[in-house]
């Protein structure tokens, strides 16, 4: 009976461990850039899309001075929700699939 017991605890602190574990993954940002910066992208730790920045060479290398910051910001704001969009629709995707193979049992840490 006292092997169950310390089990169950076990599986306690674990489950725990596995929701603060993605409570930070969830609020770590992971930034990664390209074109010597032009282009910045930040993600949390969980893969899911946060924002991108855009520098003026990113849009016109060969004028970077002719670009707006409005336009640097309007094409900022499009690509951020189109970016999220599809992380959203990606993330039902999986769920959709995963519940499909569990028979809707919810494992903690699966997604």
């Amino acid at each position: 009976m006292m092997n169950m017991m310390q089990v169950m605890q076990q599986a306690q602190k674990m489950q725990k461990k596995i929701k603060e574990t993605q409570t930070e993954l969830e609020n770590a940002e992971i930034i990664s850039s390209a074109a010597n910066g032009a282009v910045t992208v930040t993600l949390n730790g969980q893969g899911k899309f946060k924002s991108i920045k855009l520098k003026p060479e990113a849009i016109n290398p060969e004028n970077p001075s002719s670009v707006e910051a409005d336009t640097v910001e309007m094409l900022e704001d499009i690509l951020t929700e189109a970016l999220k969009s599809a992380t959203e629709k990606a993330t039902t995707q999986m769920e959709s699939k995963m519940k499909s193979i569990t028979g809707g049992i919810n494992i903690p840490g699966l997604f």
